[in-house]
């Protein structure tokens, strides 16, 4: 390999792109066209990156089989920046086993990364862990400690474990420290933030006020019974009732922990519910029917108890003391899931979006047009071709707005 293309790799590696491409800008070999794709892909020029990577796949010979497999990972980077969720994963994987084949670990270790990060963008915490806990990071590139610090750091975070959160987040920024590239120390720096911003607000007796993530672990850590609206359950203990796919069971919950230490008026709870402003008696027996569901569905924690004007959340036993807090998220709307995604400054297709949050892409349309209405979101491009882009939500953290496909614990 000659002096251009060395150079330039090293320039890569140091964050400096420009650098990179003074030295190949003008050449159309496979490796030229390699690097100046990873180039533009640091520049933001995803599009550009993307069609560069591509022709210098082509370009390298069946022999070069080690080049090629970094160029398929270079591009499911810019797939993954560009949140291309749908990319296809086998072409990855089929890197790994090439970079296994000839011995390459430092670029096996960026492909699980990349993998690791895909699956943690789809709301998949376990599996992200698991591909996390596989990373052999001895003897690697600080740039690659400070990403797997960044991941580990994302993932406490979903989890709501504020100090495995902070001891990721000092390893990222020592890694990030030693690899000198400053956009990668800024990184570091943005994503800390999460951890002293407000992450949710608890309810207790009508009286609301905001929580950092260390403060909201606290809470679900206490004996109370925490109605936990970040994640649709309800916990006490150790114990847990998850009622994230009980979407009316949640409502009613929801209205009864609003109302406690009172009662709820049946038809209120029906309005809550139901989105019934005139009730018949129909409601109403579709009430007793659901609240008779959520009692089951609490018994391990509560009971709920009908009273002459509605019902009202009370101890299992008399002598069983009860305290219920309520937590919420730090916005309270529908849209709350597609805006955290949306915070995080990229421009996510619609597509994306449903993959991330498990809906349907028709669901996920209609909550973008509610955004933008609101001035919240805004689309680029069309048919497509069209991203949705979000201003980065400032005062609080997006932390416990974010989807998850497993329990939150």
């Amino acid at each position: 390999m000659d002096s251009s293309i060395t150079a330039a790799g090293r320039a890569l590696r140091a964050g400096d792109p420009l650098g990179a491409l003074d030295r190949v800008a003008l050449r159309g070999d496979p490796a030229a066209l390699a690097l100046r794709g990873i180039a533009m892909a640091q520049l933001g020029e995803l599009g550009r990156a993307r069609e560069l990577l591509r022709r210098a796949a082509r370009g390298f010979g069946p022999r070069e089989r080690l080049e090629r497999a970094r160029c398929l990972t270079a591009e499911a980077e810019v797939a993954l920046a560009a949140r291309d969720l749908a990319w296809p994963a086998r072409a990855l994987a089929e890197a790994l086993r090439t970079f296994a084949a000839h011995g390459d670990r430092e670029n096996s270790v960026h492909a699980r990364l990349l993998q690791a990060r895909r699956l943690l963008l789809l709301g998949r915490i376990d599996e992200a862990e698991g591909a996390h806990a596989t990373l052999d990071l001895r003897d690697g590139p600080a740039r690659l400690a400070a990403l797997a610090g960044l991941l580990a750091f994302e993932i406490a975070l979903r989890r709501g474990r504020a100090e495995p959160a902070r001891a990721a987040l000092a390893r990222a920024r020592d890694a990030a420290a030693r690899s000198e590239i400053g956009a990668l120390c800024a990184e570091v720096e943005r994503a800390g933030q999460a951890l002293v911003l407000p992450a949710a607000r608890l309810v207790v007796a009508n009286e609301a006020r905001p929580l950092t993530l260390a403060e909201v672990e606290e809470v679900l850590a206490s004996p109370d019974l925490v109605v936990d609206g970040c994640r649709r359950a309800a916990r006490r203990g150790q114990r847990m009732v998850q009622l994230a796919r009980r979407p009316v069971l949640f409502a009613l919950l929801r209205r009864l922990a609003e109302k406690w230490p009172g009662e709820a008026a049946r038809d209120d709870l029906i309005e809550r519910a139901f989105g019934a402003r005139h009730t018949n008696p129909s409601h109403r027996a579709r009430l007793r029917v659901e609240m008779g569901r959520l009692r089951r569905e609490l018994a391990p924690l509560a009971d709920v108890r009908a009273t002459r004007g509605g019902f009202v959340l009370a101890p299992r036993r008399a002598a069983d003391p009860l305290r219920i807090r309520l937590l919420l998220p730090p916005i309270d709307s529908p849209e709350a899931a597609v805006l955290a995604l949306l915070a995080d400054g990229e421009a996510w297709p619609t597509s994306a979006l449903a993959l991330a949050l498990g809906a349907s892409q028709r669901t996920v349309q209609r909550a973008l047009r509610a955004l933008e209405e609101a001035g919240q979101a805004r689309a680029l491009g069309r048919g497509r071709s069209q991203r949705w882009l979000s201003e980065p939500v400032a005062g609080f953290a997006t932390t416990l707005l974010l989807p998850i496909s497993e329990g939150f614990g």
